[in-house]
């Protein structure tokens, strides 16, 4: 048994259509799995609806942590930043639907201006509470700037929202070069969800990216140190599978998933 739920992001089988995705997800014995929006944009482009989504979630008893993402928002300004936002309410409304607590918000690529994303953050956090879902800063460790724990909740802070949250994940903790044991400041209502994944020995850690995570074990990130802080803290959520790998989107979907769910457990529970 584990304090943890498993969850299942759904970029590790990315190729595969949503409603395979919550199929394989169930079957292998997640209880929850995070949605991608171009991969529901994808269905009901298609013909298909959310309500048949939810259905199918509902059918198969699975939750969805969050549905990913929100982007473009953090630094855009004028007609550019008005797009983004009522792309972000069109998503947050998607993801209300599919009663997802959470929709993971993006950081820019580049440098960031923290006093104006926080702003932009602010009023993302005040259009979900109308909506009913929040927005989580997260931060990518491949990025110039907007790239460690203490970013991210930098953001939060100047927010001044008392729902701010951010997403952890051990691949970009690692490529950030920020450090683990900051997961210590955070209070556990302020993590929206855990990915879960590894971080290859033989890239080095300057140049790695998504397509370079491995199965969690298989690499040499301190995952054990990150699980017990998490506990320290408090936070029993989810833990997210998120692999980004092309060998296994071209690999039978319930194989790959049935595969993470054990390495994630053989870490986990030991």
């Amino acid at each position: 048994m584990t304090d943890f739920k498993y969850s299942l992001n759904g970029s590790t089988i990315r190729t595969t259509g949503v409603m395979r995705q919550i199929e394989v997800a169930a079957a292998a014995g997640y209880v929850g799995i995070e949605l991608w929006f171009d991969k529901i944009d994808e269905y009901t482009a298609a013909g298909g609806t959310v309500a048949e989504i939810k259905q199918a979630l509902d059918d198969h008893g699975l939750a969805v942590p969050t549905t990913i993402y929100l982007c473009d928002w953090f630094d855009a300004a004028g007609a550019a930043y008005q797009q983004a936002l009522e792309e972000s309410k069109r998503r947050m409304e998607i993801g209300a639907q599919l009663e997802a607590p959470f929709v993971i918000a993006g950081p820019p690529r580049g440098r960031a201006d923290y006093e104006l994303g926080a702003r932009h953050y602010r009023e993302l956090l005040e259009i979900g509470a109308a909506v009913g879902i929040k927005p989580a800063m997260e931060f990518l460790g491949f990025v110039e700037q907007l790239n460690t724990i203490e970013d991210a909740l930098d953001v939060m802070e100047r927010s001044g929202r008392e729902d701010a949250t951010t997403v952890l994940d051990p691949a970009h903790i690692y490529r950030g070069g920020g450090s683990v044991e900051a997961i210590a400041s955070l209070r556990p209502e302020q993590i929206a969800v855990s990915h879960f994944d590894d971080c290859p020995a033989e890239v080095p850690r300057e140049i790695q990216e998504d397509e370079h995570r491995v199965m969690p074990g298989e690499g040499i990130f301190n995952l054990q140190r990150y699980l017990e802080l998490l506990r320290q803290i408090g936070y029993n959520g989810f833990l997210s599978l998120e692999l980004f790998r092309e060998d296994l989107w071209a690999s039978d979907p319930l194989e790959v998933v049935r595969t993470g769910l054990e390495k994630m457990r053989a870490v986990v529970e030991q």
